[in-house]
């Protein structure tokens, strides 16, 4: 029998630094939630909208894979690895933090707001060396269908981690049905759902709600409305 656990959007971690608003679905610097710590080696995901101009000063990072994922408008990004570089809507970023790296990001625009989703993976190796890498996805790989963003395997699709994870994104229309099959044993699925109506399984999830299944081997996907989802394959244990 499958477990799952619900976090809908409005019981999420909420920080308003006025420059910056975060939503944490699990818990994070002043957030903190002992039944929401993590799910499987997915420890952070955040949900933030930082202010035109400002940004993350320069701070440091270690053994933790940290995925970008930029909704709206553009971040720059600077790292003690040297890489200066911008990331927009439709790009991916990956950063092996490894043995230690820091790093800052900063709305590039001083006009508009910058959304991006910030997520952490806990590695399956330790003390690794530290790497950057972004590209760059088209948008239309996703219509109606699964787009990898993330998996553990330098030659597929996306950015590679060091873990056994596999990332998709899709931009479902009204009425679009999908299975998605797991692909390796031990591993729970997280869905956070970023715009629309969907049912996972049965269950009914609304804009920016999250929902985790495991001890299963595949689940269904149901658009209600138009939808676009992130799908998050995890290990359950280190």
């Amino acid at each position: 029998m499958a477990k799952t656990v619900l976090h809908k959007a409005e019981t999420r971690g909420d920080a308003n630094h006025g420059w910056l608003q975060s939503k944490h679905s699990f818990s994070f610097a002043s957030y903190y939630n002992p039944e929401r710590m993590h799910f499987g080696v997915l420890r952070v995901l955040n949900d933030d909208t930082v202010a035109a101009g400002m940004g993350f000063g320069t701070h440091p990072h270690d053994n933790m894979e940290i995925i970008s994922i930029p909704l709206e408008g553009e971040l720059e990004h600077k790292d003690s690895m040297g890489n200066v570089t911008v990331i927009r809507e439709g790009d991916i970023q990956i950063m092996s933090a490894g043995t230690g790296v820091q790093h800052s990001e900063y709305n590039k625009s001083k006009e508009h707001q910058v959304k991006f989703l910030q997520i952490w993976i806990f590695p399956n190796q330790k003390n690794v060396q530290p790497r950057y890498d972004q590209i760059t996805l088209q948008k239309e790989d996703r219509k109606n269908k699964l787009q990898q963003i993330v998996s553990p395997n330098a030659n597929d699709e996306g950015v590679w981690i060091h873990q056994n994870a596999w990332f998709h994104v899709a931009d479902f229309e009204k009425g679009t049905n999908i299975e998605y099959k797991l692909k390796a044993s031990g591993n729970g699925i997280y869905i956070f759902n970023l715009k629309g109506d969907i049912l996972i399984n049965e269950q009914a999830l609304q804009t920016r709600d999250g929902y985790g299944i495991w001890d299963t081997d595949a689940i269904t996907m149901s658009a209600e409305t138009d939808a676009e989802l992130l799908i998050m394959e995890v290990p359950m244990g280190n």
